[in-house]
């Protein structure tokens, strides 16, 4: 037999959902989400904490639940792979005379971090769902990576949810501080900002506030950055396997999947494994992520130039005043490249679907009955 991890401690039953983010839209939601209902054993709300290969764990009213997917998840996953039940999602359960748990239902997102897959689909994949706040965490030292922050910032403004900037690991240098207001002043226009030396309990009081309000928080980052200890720091205890420090200053990765954690003084925070590197779906969050570069194209002479040697073009002359680093064109350019190569796998794979389905229904009519 499988073993499971064990389940998240959760709450006394009464104040679970409330804490897990229930509020009356997803109640009038649930209610009103057509599946199957046993005379006796009404279906009831939960929120998906941990995901398996066909099961997950719930959190629901009377605390942790074991379950698998029903015959319509399966259904609906077989056609849409975004529709797989994935941390922090809503699901509508059922529970059947012999205990057994299914999900029956998905309930529709509010939000999702999605991450385009690397190889063999041109489907996305969530990392997690109906999050209030997307925590992009990277370490100061021993040297930020300003391009993977970008693209990390550009997965949380695309999911719909609120991007933050956490740097971590302030402490590991001489020059910590200056450091943070230095990457913070060049990727994290429109971010807050927080630069916690969480193992100190020292800047963690701006994401306390957040989950205080009973927002739920997903932790994004690359491997060893400091998302554990973050969130050990987060939860006062340490609920996360973390590892010291190597004389290189590099951490271990520790996350192995993602899991919904509720915090003591209220919210939900949702750790990632940390990534080695994470596709971006073609959509509006590199605009966001490079304001700074769609504010000076706008001054451009030609409405299509692409900032290399056009006449005319603002972006290029800010580069040569040192308005612009040179760095942030260059990642503007690079992204904006994957994101039109994203943009037509999709359109490669909606364009063979919609063949298929035509094809499938020339040969039903030409099976239909009494055809000539």
């Amino acid at each position: 037999m499988t073993s499971h991890p064990a389940l998240p401690a959760v709450p006394a039953p009464q104040t679970l959902l409330p804490r897990l983010g229930l509020d009356p839209a997803w109640q009038q939601l649930h209610d009103s989400t057509p599946t199957l209902s046993l005379p006796g054993r009404p279906a009831f709300p939960a929120r998906v904490a941990r995901t398996d290969r066909g099961a997950c764990d719930l959190l629901a009213a009377d605390g942790p639940v074991r379950a698998t997917w029903g015959a319509d998840v399966v259904a609906a996953v077989a056609s849409d792979p975004l529709a797989v039940p994935s941390t922090g999602d809503w699901v509508r359960a059922q529970r059947w005379p012999d205990d057994r748990v299914t999900v029956e239902a998905v309930l529709p997102r509010r939000t999702a971090v999605v991450r385009a897959q690397a190889r063999g689909t041109s489907s996305g994949q969530v990392l997690a769902a109906n999050v209030d706040v997307v925590a992009v965490v990277e370490a100061l030292y021993p040297d930020p990576d300003l391009g993977r922050v970008e693209r990390f910032l550009a997965l949380a403004w695309e999911s719909g949810a609120q991007p933050r900037l956490v740097l971590t690991k302030s402490d590991l240098g001489p020059d910590g501080p200056e450091l943070a207001a230095e990457v913070a002043a060049e990727v994290a226009a429109g971010c807050d900002v927080d630069v916690p030396v969480a193992l100190a309990e020292r800047g963690l009081e701006g994401l306390r506030s957040v989950l205080a309000t009973g927002a739920t928080v997903a932790l994004v980052g690359a491997s060893g950055v400091g998302k554990s200890t973050l969130l050990n720091g987060l939860l006062g205890a340490a609920v996360m396997r973390t590892r010291e420090l190597g004389a290189v200053q590099k951490g271990r990765h520790t996350t192995v999947t993602r899991e919904l954690h509720l915090m003591p003084g209220g919210g939900a925070l949702i750790d990632t494994p940390g990534l080695r590197s994470v596709g971006l779906q073609a959509g509006e969050g590199l605009a966001d992520v490079f304001v700074d570069v769609e504010d000076l194209a706008l001054d451009c002479r030609f409405s299509d130039c692409g900032h290399n040697q056009e006449p005319g073009c603002a972006v290029r002359a800010a580069v040569d005043a040192g308005e612009l680093p040179e760095r942030r064109l260059e990642s503007w350019r690079k992204l904006q490249r994957e994101a039109a190569w994203q943009a037509r796998r999709v359109d490669a794979r909606l364009r063979r679907e919609e063949l298929q389905v035509w094809r499938a229904r020339a040969k039903a009519n030409r099976q239909r009955p009494g055809r000539p």
